[in-house]
């Protein structure tokens, strides 16, 4: 599968997304997200060591990042959220390119994949080859942090978000397959442009995995050494549902 197929076929919907995402769930997640961080990532990283945020979206941790003094990488699928971290974060380096596929020439002392955003991997195959790119990509004792949503009882009831301002209205309607550990988006959204309302419609999808199956994967890829957080128990994150922040070593 080449990169051109990749970002026009897979992340296109993404693409549609990207506004919604920058004016809403970018910047909500990316304070509390940072504040985590501040515990159990920043206190072991160099000054001013290289970092690559995966799955970066649009850019708003990668500028937390950024204004810390770290040098910083985002990558992610969707042309559209890149133009808007290119300006979230100028300070930053963006790439075009597939979490799966990836393979950068410099080695990176901290890769971390914020928000979910490794969910959106469909298969845990294909969740594999990301820690093995993304061990592949880290310095010797390089650190990993990413964090997942995870299975729990309010998953079953479903969810209702709706936005609606002057120039634009989005609704997220949420359901969850637990037999296939799938949680549905439908997003219906509407913006006020010059030729009037535009509207879209798009679905999202996000797989939901065991911890036992997460930390099989990181094995398999060669992360041996790996500490799991819940985020709402042990730092009140009420945000969304059910999250587990990973911190695996090289």
């Amino acid at each position: 599968m080449s990169k051109e197929t990749t970002a026009s076929d897979i992340y296109s919907d993404y693409d549609r997304f990207a506004w919604f995402y920058n004016r809403y769930w970018g910047p909500e997640f990316s304070s509390p997200a940072l504040a985590i961080y501040n515990v159990l990532l920043f206190p072991h990283l160099p000054a001013e060591c290289r970092v690559l945020d995966l799955c970066c979206g649009t850019g708003q941790i990668s500028a937390g990042l950024s204004e810390r003094g770290f040098r910083v990488t985002g990558l992610d699928g969707s042309e559209a959220m890149l133009r808007l971290a290119r300006q979230n974060a100028p300070a930053a380096e963006f790439i075009h390119g597939d979490a799966r596929l990836f393979r950068q020439p410099q080695h990176f002392q901290c890769v971390i994949s914020a928000f979910d955003s490794l969910n959106h991997i469909m298969e845990l195959d294909e969740l594999t080859k990301v820690f093995r790119n993304v061990y592949d990509s880290l310095s010797d004792d390089g650190i990993f942090l990413f964090d997942l949503n995870i299975e729990d009882a309010s998953e079953l009831l479903g969810s209702t978000l709706d936005m609606i301002e002057d120039d634009h209205v989005c609704i997220v309607r949420g359901s969850y397959n637990q037999m296939k550990k799938l949680k549905r988006y439908e997003v219906t959204m509407f913006q006020l442009e010059d030729r009037g309302w535009q509207r879209a419609d798009l679905t999202l999808y996000q797989r939901y995995y065991s911890t036992d199956e997460v930390l099989g994967a990181l094995a398999d890829a060669g992360f041996l050494r790996v500490k799991t957080y819940d985020a709402r128990r042990e730092f009140d994150f009420n945000l969304s549902d059910g999250r587990m922040f990973y911190l695996a070593r090289k």
